[in-house]
Formats: C-alpha cells, sequence, structure tokens
C-alpha cells in the first residue's frame, strides 16, 4: 500500500473529512485531495504532523507496504491455520446466509460457526446504519478480534453483493473482503493498513460512478 492509500484509510478511520483534516493540519483541502490522489506528496514538516495526529510513524508512512498479511504472530499462535479458520467462518455464517444464532444483545444479530479448537462469533446491530464484532476462540481462549462501523448511503445498495464479495476473501485479504471485486454495475474496494497482529481498514462500494456503502473496521490479535 502506498502513501495515498494509508492516508485515506488512517483518515476515514479517524472519521476525518478531507477538510476536517485540512484544519487541523493549517493546509487547504485541495493540498489533502492531492495528496490522496497520489499527485503530490506532503512535505516533511506536514509528514511529521500526520503522523502526530493520525497515531503512526513516518516511517511507515513513508514506506510502500503490500496489503498481504504479515508472518508475524504472537507465539504459539499458527496465524496461518487461523487465517484458514476465519476464511473458513466467514463462508459459512453472515456472507453465506448460514448458522445464525439466538441474539447475545437486545435486537442484534448473531452467527456463530465451530470446528476443532477453534470457535467464531459475529454479532451486529442495525441495519443501514450498523455496528459489530467478530472474534476467534481457540480452546476456549479469545485469540483474535475485529469491531465495524458501516452504513448504507444509496438505494443502490445491494446486501447481496456485498455478501458475495465478502466471501471471496483469501489468504492475502482476510480481513474483510478482497482488494477489489467485481460483478455487473457493482465494484467492492476495500484497504488495509497493518497485518493481522493489528490493522486497520476501509470498505467501499460502487455502483456505477455512486458511492453507495462504505464501513470502517479495526482489530488484531489477542493476548
Amino acid at each position: 500500500m502506498i502513501f495515498s492509500e494509508k492516508l485515506q484509510v488512517l483518515r476515514k478511520n479517524k472519521g476525518f473529512t478531507q477538510e476536517a483534516l485540512a484544519d487541523r493540519l493549517g493546509v487547504s483541502r485541495q493540498a489533502v485531495a492531492k495528496w490522496e490522489s497520489g499527485q503530490v506528496y506532503p512535505d516533511i514538516s506536514n509528514l511529521i504532523e500526520i503522523s502526530d495526529l493520525l497515531n503512526v510513524s513516518v516511517d511507515y508512512l513513508v514506506k510502500d507496504q503490500d496489503c498481504a498479511v504479515s508472518v508475524k504472530a504472537a507465539p504459539d499462535t499458527d496465524l496461518d491455520e487461523l487465517i484458514a479458520f476465519r476464511l473458513e467462518a466467514n463462508v459459512n455464517t453472515y456472507a453465506a446466509f448460514k448458522n445464525e444464532v439466538d441474539s447475545t444483545r437486545p435486537e442484534s444479530h448473531d452467527f456463530r460457526y465451530e470446528n476443532g479448537r477453534y470457535m467464531y462469533h459475529d454479532t451486529y446491530v442495525g441495519g443501514e446504519k450498523f455496528a459489530g464484532e467478530e472474534a476467534v476462540w481457540k480452546d476456549g481462549a479469545a485469540v483474535y478480534a475485529m469491531n465495524y462501523l458501516g452504513r448504507v448511503l444509496s438505494d443502490g445498495f445491494s446486501g447481496n453483493f456485498l455478501k458475495e464479495a465478502l466471501r471471496a476473501a483469501d489468504m492475502k485479504m482476510p480481513y474483510r473482503g478482497p482488494e477489489y471485486y467485481q460483478s455487473g454495475e457493482y465494484l467492492y474496494k476495500c484497504s488495509v493498513t497493518g497485518d493481522l497482529t493489528w490493522f486497520q481498514g476501509y470498505e467501499e462500494i460502487y455502483k456505477g460512478d455512486v458511492k453507495v456503502y462504505e464501513c470502517v473496521f479495526h482489530g488484531g490479535m489477542i493476548q
């Protein structure tokens, strides 16, 4: 992931508009827009302010990175095994209309999947505006969790397309869905900073040229 993509993800996860970030940095909105489009690069003083405001290092901002999962993991944790189970649970719960269970909270929607030593539970509240959490347990101990907050932006949104995109997640991008997924007039995009041990991301869906859905998420390993 390059600087322009990282800046968009980090800004959106902090809840800043381009205008709000520009105000905090003392620059114009057009300057932020050009940074995020990759047209220009901020100078070192702006980079330092961005790193302080968004709580990341300058080194992280300026070094290009792949979105692929890092091999780092907590001691005694088989990361590939965990990722494989999370992907297996993904295609056996919400994204595949399977394994819905009784609500754990008032008016919540809950899904659970178990296989061997692992258990996955996803719970969310809301509809067109929603928030939730998914977590994975191994031998009864929590090892991974991810929180998400999203909203529908237009009547053109398709829940079935979102589920289809989520089912396309793979070992490279196991957080929500793949980096890009397209079907007909719908396009799903997902950007992530960090790795499975500690990450934050942003997903969006376009119908043609209109953005109809967005969701921010963050999560990591539990110790």
